[in-house]
């Protein structure tokens, strides 16, 4: 089986570039009949998993964050060709629910020589995901940064705090109707999660019982809350403390519909595009992913 390393130049301030050397070194360790590709413009990382899986089975490595790992799949997922991870990124928040906050020095060894098991995978209008996509104040919030990153003098951090900011002050909570298996909820909203994962966001531990293998998504509803409540509700988010707090409600479900009044930002493993409707399919147990040998 050939293993193909996808590499994104671009993400994590350049680190997929510098691992280049220790993953040639490693695959030399273990002969492993590998390629490296570096993409060279967004979206390409899904044009090369669908060409090489289309010419046979391999495992695809991305080299780079949750946003590269997200264009990987929607280029592999159904090919029957397996799926792994090499973090690079500024965020990496997928490999933290099977190897934990920490992601351990030997990754990349120890991912060349891990196994494949069979996980979910989503899709919200009919784009796959294979983390957590969500709705509302953190979707806001990223289509806002992104909007102060273009400004002149902006730095990330800053762009950062000034769409929590201006988030707040413009319009925290949306109507939103949520249809899931077994209920609908309707109602003035704060935010909605559902994935996958446990973790987004650059570590929010949004979806804190999240099973990636139980065919269903774990889905986070938090009903709105005043202005003055909300930067005391996110450290409690931020830790998966938040479930004790009485406006946060937790469902599991494989049905997810999200209907909104007006186009809202989608945040869908990052990608941040405007729906007035989101519709979730699951697959469960349909994605072989490798799993790190962390022995």
């Amino acid at each position: 089986m050939k293993h193909i390393f996808i590499v994104n130049p671009v993400a994590g301030k350049g680190r997929p570039l510098k691992v280049i050397p220790d993953i040639r070194r490693y695959c030399g360790e273990y002969n492993c009949q590998y390629e490296i590709i570096v993409t060279e413009f967004p979206g390409h990382a899904t044009e090369i998993a669908a060409a090489k899986s289309a010419e046979d089975r391999c495992r695809f490595y991305s080299v780079g964050g949750d946003g590269t790992l997200n264009e990987v799949l929607n280029g592999m997922a159904r090919s029957g060709s397996s799926l792994a991870v090499i973090p690079c990124g500024s965020g990496n928040d997928f490999i933290k629910s099977l190897v934990g906050r920490e992601v351990p020095d030997d990754i990349i060894p120890a991912t060349i020589r891990g196994t494949e098991r069979l996980i979910d995978y989503g899709s919200v209008n009919d784009k796959y995901f294979i983390n957590i996509a969500s709705v509302g104040f953190d979707a806001k919030v990223a289509w806002q940064t992104e909007l102060f990153k273009k400004m002149p003098l902006v730095s990330g951090k800053t762009a950062y705090i000034l769409g929590i900011l201006n988030t707040i002050i413009i319009r925290s909570n949306e109507y939103l109707e949520l249809k899931l298996d077994d209920r609908e909820i309707s109602g003035e909203t704060l935010l909605v999660a559902a994935g996958i994962g446990k973790y987004y966001g650059g570590g929010i531990k949004a979806l804190p019982d999240a099973v990636i293998d139980d065919g269903l998504f774990d889905i986070c509803h938090v009903e709105a809350v005043p202005r003055s409540k909300i930067l005391r509700l996110f450290p409690q988010y931020i830790k998966g403390l938040h479930g004790s707090i009485k406006e946060v409600h937790f469902y599991r479900s494989k049905k997810v519909e999200i209907t909104a009044k007006k186009p809202i930002p989608l945040n869908r493993d990052g990608e941040i595009v405007l729906t007035g409707k989101a519709v979730f399919e699951i697959f469960p147990k349909s994605l072989p992913f490798v799993v790190p040998d962390l022995s």
